[in-house]
């Protein structure tokens, strides 16, 4: 028998010396993220890498609520806990930065933040479910950041567990091309070990329960005669198939083949399938599959070679904007958490240069100067303090106190203009000058719309000043959470990405900063846009002290075709009338039309849709612009009034997976909430339902679900776009809103 891998660490007290790896060689950093449904065993693969990789004593199990990365029965009480955002550990010499991220919907953007930041995923199935709603959100967001990808197919133990089905729908849904690098040996409880077609190994774990058997030991032995034939069989032919696929990708092992191994493509050596296989991945011509069953401790070894096998290094990943930096600082703040000791603490990317403590930084955004006083590492479950940092890394800083999640923090202004000097240089001066600090900062986190807001209030106006602190703090963490006070009603409104989003702030207010808030009732975010177009005049004749103010504008407005989903703006001008304003009073005119479009002649919510043509604006000498612009937003309402208007409102992709025997009383609810079903598809012996839903439906659907179905069904919801409301419905909310309903 080969020796067991289970001399790793010894784990007595001296837990690895973390200084021995603090600064690795840029080509052994992996930052990677797991992402995966809900429930599909992140947290607990996250918890066994750590385990492995000698910097926890003790295996944590999620329903005993003890892990490391403990966030998913914290998520349900409090957010994300901060070791969330990234754990950092090795593994056979390689530095391993681990991102976890939620799977709840409402938590999206928390997942957006990490891929901006990841070189490679992970990404988890439950082997028993194939590929589940949220799988198929994070895998987009995955394309759209274009991160090459490894898949752990988790919970190979179960009894509904699956290879060939979870293959099946990672090809159909993902529409990704799976390459099989083990087969599972064994299925459902008697799910032993792997065979990796790699290097024709057999990799057993010891059988034992779950609790006393750690999964440390475990043996690996080449495949022989004296294995089970129709093991031996399976394997052959999946590694033929392995080795047919990555020839069929790869050109070069496919002249290796030919040239070399024509006889026998089975003498491949391992070494040359692995540089192919991570060929592929990293050119994201497909995604090597791996199983295990993190739970049971089997599988997650493997694993963790696969990552720093397949996944790319930091170096082999290209940014644009890096180059141009070249050895000069650039970082990406991606994270922010308020910590009670030492304040706020600024998780960042590094991508060139390197970061030191005690030095200032320059924020592009904010475009102000700011001193960091200390670098931490976050090693597991302790943060270590570091004197330099270089890139490719990920760090935490003490001492930001501007930064926001998704600046771009350089060394100096000085560092920012030679970069945008070189990048000018580069593109031979078709850039304009005057955007030269925009065009340095790294793309930073596409923040959603948010469509569900109500009003908060503190117990106490003594304790209104410690709210709004509460709130500034609140936001700097999650740009998804927007805080205004109503002109109206001067109420503090808060608008987040749905009612668990929304519930978990206010539970954090009340936890993390102590105060017990009220929050008014849900309300949905609608929109306005007008019917037809329409044109109207307004003179604003005004004597302030000794000055007379005189403007008179014409403009008219008209329905654009497409409702484009932010409220921006279309202002154009007259041929004539744009060469005749000078540059004070177009900015003027500008303004006046952006606050029109803040609150629509109906209910007073933003309007969208709609575009303006500027016909005249005359104005006597010594007009103020703040007058210009008072008169352009009068008579822009005005003409919002005489265009009639719509209300529209935000239709939600709704998909909801539940058995057959309760299809029919979800289908029949669904209709009474003016739901329209696109399709039902199948998943087993589950029905997958998805429809649009106007979101003004859907307030406390996730209780009435669970009545409906006994609570065996799940759903997710996410923003899909917005459509005008018929007269009926219009006239109902209009009528609702003014009190008389």
């Amino acid at each position: 028998m080969a020796p067991t891998r289970s001399s790793l660490k010894s784990l007595n007290h001296d837990v690895k010396s973390l200084r021995a790896v603090l600064n690795p060689d840029i080509s052994k950093i992996r930052n990677i993220g797991i992402m995966a449904h809900i429930d599909a065993g992140k947290t607990t693969t996250t918890e066994r890498m750590l385990y492995y990789s000698g910097y926890t004593r003790a295996l944590g199990d999620v329903d005993d609520g003890d892990t490391v990365t403990d966030f998913m029965a914290q998520e349900r009480e409090r957010g994300i806990t901060i070791q969330s955002a990234a754990v950092t550990f090795d593994w056979k010499q390689h530095r391993i930065n681990l991102i976890d991220t939620p799977g709840h919907v409402d938590f999206t953007l928390e997942v957006e933040r990490a891929l901006r930041v990841l070189d490679g995923a992970v990404a988890v199935f439950d082997a028993s479910a194939g590929v589940e709603a949220q799988t198929l959100t994070v895998w987009r967001q995955a394309d759209k950041h274009q991160v090459p990808r490894v898949c752990f197919l988790n919970k190979m133990d179960k009894p509904g567990a699956s290879l060939e089905y979870s293959i099946e729908s990672i090809k159909e849904k993902l529409k990704a091309n799976p390459i099989l690098l083990q087969i599972p040996i064994g299925s459902g409880k008697n799910f032993t070990g792997v065979v990796d077609l790699v290097t024709k190994e057999r990799i057993m774990w010891h059988p034992g329960s779950s609790w006393h058997d750690s999964g440390h030991d475990f043996n690996t032995k080449a495949l022989g005669s004296s294995d089970d034939p129709e093991l031996l069989h399976h394997a052959s032919e999946a590694r033929g198939a392995l080795i047919e696929q990555v020839a069929d990708l790869d050109d070069e092992f496919a002249g290796l083949l030919l040239e070399e191994f024509s006889e026998d493509f089975d003498a491949i050596p391992p070494g040359r399938l692995q540089e192919a296989v991570r060929r592929i991945t990293l050119a994201q011509k497909a995604v090597p599959i791996l199983c295990g069953s993190a739970l049971r401790n089997k599988g997650v070894q493997p694993l963790l070679d696969a990552i720093t096998a397949y996944l790319p290094a930091p170096n082999e990943r290209h940014h644009d904007l890096v180059r141009w930096y070249k050895d000069d600082l650039c970082a990406l703040a991606f994270k922010v958490l308020h910590d009670k000791q030492r304040g706020p603490l600024v998780f960042v990317r590094i991508y060139s240069g390197s970061m030191k403590p005690q030095s200032s930084v320059y924020n592009l955004n904010r475009n102000g100067t700011e001193r960091m006083s200390r670098l931490l590492l976050p090693f597991a479950d302790q943060h270590v303090e570091l004197q330099s940092l270089t890139a490719g890394n990920i760090a935490v800083t003490v001492g930001l106190k501007q930064t926001v999640t998704g600046d771009t923090i350089v060394s100096s202004k000085a560092s920012a203009v030679a970069a945008a000097r070189r990048a000018q240089e580069e593109s031979e001066g078709k850039m304009n000058p005057g955007r030269e600090a925009s065009e340095l900062v790294l793309a930073g986190v596409e923040v959603p719309e948010p469509v569900f807001f109500c009003t908060i209030e503190p117990p106490s106006m003594a304790k209104q000043a410690d709210l709004d602190h509460a709130l500034t703090c609140l936001q700097r963490e999650d740009p998804s959470l927007k805080v205004h006070i109503d002109p109206d009603s001067g109420q503090t409104i808060l608008s987040g990405m749905g009612e668990l989003h929304i519930q978990i702030i206010h539970d954090r207010i009340r936890r993390e900063f102590g105060i017990e808030t009220h929050l008014g009732p849900l309300q949905v975010a609608y929109r306005e846009t007008i019917l037809r177009s329409a044109s109207t005049t307004d003179i604003l004749d005004r004597t302030l002290g000794e000055k007379r103010h005189v403007v008179t504008v014409a403009l008219s407005v008209r329905p654009l075709d497409e409702f484009s989903h932010s409220a921006s703006c279309d202002i154009t001008y007259k041929e004539d009338v744009e060469g005749q304003l000078a540059a004070d009073i177009r900015s003027a005119v500008e303004n006046g039309v952006q606050s029109a479009h803040l609150q629509g002649p109906l209910l007073g919510y933003p309007v969208q849709g709609v575009g303006t043509i500027i016909q005249n604006v005359t104005l006597e000498p010594g007009t103020s612009m703040a007058m210009v612009s008072a008169c352009v937003s009068r008579c822009m309402l005005k003409a919002l009034k005489q265009a009639g208007g719509q209300l529209l409102e935000p239709m939600m992709s709704l998909e909801v997976t539940v058995g057959e025997e309760h299809l029919s009383s979800v289908l029949a609810d669904l209709a009474q909430r003016r739901g329209a079903v696109c399709d039902v598809q199948s998943r087993y012996d589950n029905k997958v339902l998805l429809a649009t839903v106007p979101l003004a439906e859907m307030m406390g659907y996730s209780t009435a679900l669970r009545t409906l179905t006994s609570g065996n069904a799940t759903f997710s919801l996410e923003l899909s776009s917005y459509e005008a409301m018929n007269a009926q419905d219009q006239n109902a909310l209009l009528s609702k809103m003014a009190g008389l309903a």
